[in-house]
């Protein structure tokens, strides 16, 4: 059962951020598994049972990182992460491009939400046509992230606009990827069991917002060029 992450766990995340080769990691590795993976895990299935419960006809499942690189990209970082998270979503081969629920933590503090943040740029390209053709969706949607604070719109975008949309709709258009999500700095809540529920919480305020992007799906396929 979760019971919280410590400060032991950001203190290990600050020291393979600087420290980050193999003979750190060596010595520290009890660290990793005690503070940071295994509370991780558990968290994950804590999370991954709630939402079956609640949400059983959505086919989700989780998937928690580890903090081995792909050996592939080592060049660009160094041989560890130095943020782990977990995911919750649609099983697939590519679910990277699909719509996602998540929970990251590092040294700077933890977040979660709800991402579409590796959607193809075909993926994207659906996702504005059904904006052109039925904005009033969408606009529901923005109100609702408008009407409160914790849970913010982010994402890369497009330096040339990708086309005209509603005032309401502007910040969401231009968007490479979408990522809705609440970030917060090392917090008493981090230690506690507690963080479930609000992790939980999150995730179900959020799913109107899951449900909208897993419709993409259903779009007519784009086979003219992208603008």
């Amino acid at each position: 059962m979760f019971q919280g992450f410590s400060e032991d766990t950001i203190h290990f995340l600050w020291g393979i951020r600087l420290n980050n080769h193999r003979d750190w990691f060596l010595e520290h590795k009890q660290d990793y598994l005690d503070h940071l993976y295994h509370p991780l895990k558990e968290l994950g299935e804590e999370l991954m049972a709630a939402m079956e419960e609640a949400y059983p006809d959505e086919g989700l499942q989780l998937k928690v990182t580890r903090i081995y690189r792909d050996v592939r990209r080592v060049k660009y970082g160094g041989l560890y992460k130095d943020h782990l998270w977990l995911v919750i979503r649609q099983p697939s081969e590519e679910w990277t491009a699909r719509p996602a629920f998540y929970f990251e933590i590092s040294p700077e503090g933890y977040e979660y939400g709800m991402g579409y943040y590796c959607a193809r740029p075909v993926q994207m390209e659906q996702y504005r046509r059904r904006i052109r053709r039925e904005p009033e969706a969408l606009e529901k949607l923005a109100r609702k992230l408008n009407r409160q604070s914790t849970f913010h719109l982010e994402g890369d975008e497009y330096k040339r606009s990708k086309g005209e949309c509603s005032e309401l709709l502007k910040p969401w258009f231009n968007r490479k990827g979408i990522d809705i999500c609440t970030f917060h700095a090392p917090d008493a809540r981090m230690t506690s069991p507690a963080l479930v529920q609000d992790i939980l919480a999150g995730f179900d305020w959020l799913m109107p917002y899951y449900r909208y992007f897993k419709a993409l799906e259903l779009e007519p396929p784009v086979t003219d060029p992208i603008r």
